[in-house]
């Protein structure tokens, strides 16, 4: 791998950050009842959390001599249904789950060890964004 196409993969994940956070904001708005109460407010960590990862994917890129995308992958429609919107966003955090450890190898790869540090918080929140999401879909 090169440098250009690592970039490549970041404006991937930058894309999906974007993507988190649209999906967020729709769920905490969209869900009700009593018993998501303590789920919104997580839901709102995991939110705030999401834009920091955008705005360090961003950073990197463009230290990296790379654009950051300003594009939204589409977002699916779960209103009405919180325990299949909590299912997509379990979903969408795996996944960046597995693409930020395959970033913060692929950085080490290639002798970014700094950009690899600059990630790794990364992937640490992300892991508790998946344990925590698995909890409230009791799993």
């Amino acid at each position: 791998m090169d440098k250009p196409s690592f970039v490549d993969l970041l404006n991937e994940d930058l894309a999906l950050e974007f993507k988190s956070i649209v999906q967020y904001t729709r769920h905490i708005a969209t869900m009700t009842g009593p018993e998501y109460v303590s789920t919104v407010e997580e839901l709102r960590s995991h939110l705030s959390q999401e834009l920091e990862h955008a705005l360090t994917l961003a950073e990197q890129i463009d230290f990296l001599g790379g654009s950051p995308v300003c594009s939204v992958p589409d977002v699916p429609d779960s209103r009405g249904d919180a325990q299949a919107a909590l299912k997509l966003d379990l979903e969408l955090e795996e996944n960046q789950l597995e693409r930020y450890r395959e970033r913060v190898e692929q950085a080490h790869e290639l002798g970014l060890a700094d950009v690899a540090e600059v990630l790794r918080p990364l992937l640490t929140q992300t892991q508790d964004h998946v344990r925590e999401l698995q909890s409230a879909l009791g799993a």
